[in-house]
């Protein structure tokens, strides 16, 4: 088929590739990344791959490695395709941290992120956590099947032998690895070869609590809330060490320079400095990556206390124990970066351009790389440039694009596919509701007058339960809202709180929940009737629909400085495009409640996509 220049044109005026794609986010590190050109700060990504051979070969046992840059400098960028490197090859795990909501829980943080990241695929197209699973089994059977077999044999194990194949399984194991500590967490891997309970086994190894039905059916225990920081770190290191029996765990923390504190008064890349200096010391082996600023190594790592032994453990691989620092980009390196983005952008949609720059002139772009631009910087230029050469005269005027629609569009692609995982976000949803009502004052809607957004006072032992309050109508309306996805004890926990109207001076209890409650939680059903038919408060069905628009503009405006917007714009964007006033979800909270349950819930909360279990795979009998 011919393409003639005016065709890629029109798809030029109504596509463009650059913008709102200025910001790596962890959608990117996982999934489908932006176009790399691995000749960009190949050093630094270098270093991380020769690290990862030289722990594979026994030469090293664990390497610290830290990448600093300014901002937009593309350390993310970097990561990204450290990770999707690795996928490609069966000698590593990648695990990623970004997210830093509770820095005096850090143990229990960073769990949850090495449970979360083993949930994501690996080399063989199944979960990481299934990899380990299927080399535990391999070795303790003597055995050479695939995670896909296994995954397809375990529903007749179990059908057979009921939890019984579990339990021979991982006494299997720990025969052949005396040294685990802890069998339940053999036992939970090796749950994740099984559909049926893969979402509950990722569920337990993030460090939280089953129903109890559940947790007694698995043969798992739940944890006990006054030990989980320190249970945690065991865990941890545990899960670690044995994902290096058959892989080099790389773990990589982003997004360090952020100005929260602990309530010991260390900054967060403080705080995970000292966690990856005892990760360093106590790990069987493994790869410890950082990335921040020159500015947060300098003031922050350097000030710690004993900061000569952090930072010989943060930066191991240096001679002088210095960051491995990101180049600005030269005027190669951006005709490299320019093509490849457009060469992808032309591949989706199969078009042929005049050449491989198009529409941009190659002089230009090499301009560009005299003031030692950042690859941001650069992203910008492009999108605000992406116009064709032969502008049409009679062409109508382009409306002009509100500066938040194509960051907003971005992160609403990134919510899209990641929205399994964030539906288990508490805090995310809480925080971008918040957002989204705070937008809101001096609104009337579905009949409250919005006054203000408050948090709720509490004493320690009541902190967490209530996630804010909407006060309206001067104070005769004061709603509790609580978003809780969680099993077990928490739900009854949270119910518990929302129902003491006097204590927490609410008019009305509001639950945000997706899914149902367990049977066996019956002090939860006590209190949710007394919710629902006492206290006139509300269980809404929380619906991923509702939530997705409020996240996606939540992540832009976390990533305000990176976009380079105003909270005006921000403001605008909402108010424009009716993001709050009339999303269900917001309505749905402020109107009058049913005092009924939803309908639209879900059994299961964890929706995890599971690879089809292999028709034809070969039915051994454990023999039990």
């Amino acid at each position: 088929m011919t393409v003639t220049t005016s065709t890629i044109d029109d798809l030029i005026r109504n596509e463009n590739p650059f913008a709102g794609h200025i910001v790596v986010r962890p959608p990117q590190i996982w999934g489908k990344s932006f176009p790399d050109v691995s000749s960009i700060n190949a050093h630094a990504s270098n270093a991380v791959f020769d690290a990862v051979d030289k722990v594979r070969k026994g030469k090293r046992e664990t390497v610290g490695i830290t990448i600093t840059a300014e901002k937009g400098l593309s350390k993310s960028h970097i990561i990204s395709r450290i990770r999707h490197r690795l996928q490609t090859e069966d000698s590593s795990l990648f695990i990623y941290m970004s997210k830093y909501d509770n820095l005096n829980q850090i143990k229990s943080l960073f769990l949850q992120s090495v449970a979360s990241s083993l949930r994501a695929f690996g080399s063989q197209k199944v979960m990481q956590w299934q990899e380990i699973a299927a080399a535990l089994i391999n070795e303790a059977k003597q055995w050479k099947y695939t995670p896909e077999q296994y995954i397809s044999m375990y529903p007749g194990w179990l059908s057979k032998h009921s939890s019984k194949a579990i339990v021979n399984l991982t006494e299997s194991v720990l025969k052949v690895k005396p040294e685990i500590t802890n069998p339940y967490i053999v036992k939970a891997i090796l749950w994740t070869l099984s559909p049926v309970h893969i979402n509950y086994a990722s569920y337990w190894l993030s460090g939280l609590e089953l129903a109890q039905s559940q947790a007694e059916a698995m043969g798992l225990p739940n944890p006990k809330s006054e030990d989980r920081e320190a249970e945690a770190l065991s865990n941890v290191r545990q899960i670690l060490d044995i994902t290096s029996y058959y892989r080099v765990p790389v773990i990589c923390f982003d997004e360090l320079d952020i100005a929260d504190a602990a309530d010991n008064g260390f900054l967060a890349a403080q705080v995970i400095a000292n966690l990856v200096k005892d990760l360093y010391n106590s790990l069987k082996q493994g790869v410890l990556l950082l990335a921040m600023y020159p500015r947060t190594w300098e003031d922050q790592i350097k000030a710690l206390p004993e900061a000569e032994a952090v930072v010989d453990r943060l930066a191991s691989e240096q001679a002088d124990r210095q960051p491995i620092a990101l180049k600005y980009l030269n005027s190669d390196d951006i005709v490299a970066l320019v093509s490849q983005w457009l060469q992808d952008f032309y591949k989706e949609h199969q078009q042929s351009p005049p050449h491989p720059l198009y529409p941009f002139d190659e002089t230009k772009l090499r301009e560009l790389g005299k003031s030692r631009p950042t690859v941001r910087s650069v992203l910008k230029w492009c999108a605000e440039n992406f116009v064709p050469i032969k502008l049409i005269t009679n062409d109508p005027p382009k409306k002009k694009i509100h500066p938040v629609k194509p960051c907003f569009d971005n992160e609403l692609a990134n919510v899209e596919a990641s929205i399994d995982s964030l539906m288990q976000e508490e805090i995310t949803i809480s925080t971008a509701l918040w957002m989204a009502f705070n937008n809101l004052i001096g609104e009337t809607v579905e009949g409250v007058t919005i006054e203000s957004i408050e948090e709720v006072l509490a004493k320690a032992v009541d902190e967490g339960f209530i996630d804010f309050k909407i006060v309206g109508n001067k104070g005769k309306v004061r709603i509790g809202v609580s978003v809780v996805q969680q099993n077990g004890k928490f739900i009854g926990a949270a119910l518990k709180r929302l129902i003491d109207y006097k204590k927490f001076d609410l008019t009305r209890g509001c639950l945000l929940r997706s899914k149902n409650i367990n049977q066996g939680a019956g002090l939860a059903k006590k209190h949710l009737r007394t919710l629902l038919e006492e206290k006139g408060g509300e269980w809404i069905g929380l619906q991923s629909q509702d939530i997705k628009p409020l996240l996606a503009i939540y992540f832009v405006c976390r990533n305000i400085e990176s976009y380079e917007l105003t909270g005006e714009q921000i403001v605008d964007f909402i108010e424009q495009n009716k993001l709050a006033i009339n999303n269900p979800l917001i309505r749905e909270i402020l109107s009058d409640p049913s005092g009924q349950k939803p309908t639209n819930l879900t059994d299961d909360g964890l929706s995890i996509s599971i690879p089809q279990p292999i028709a034809n795979a070969d039915n051994i009998d454990l023999n039990l």
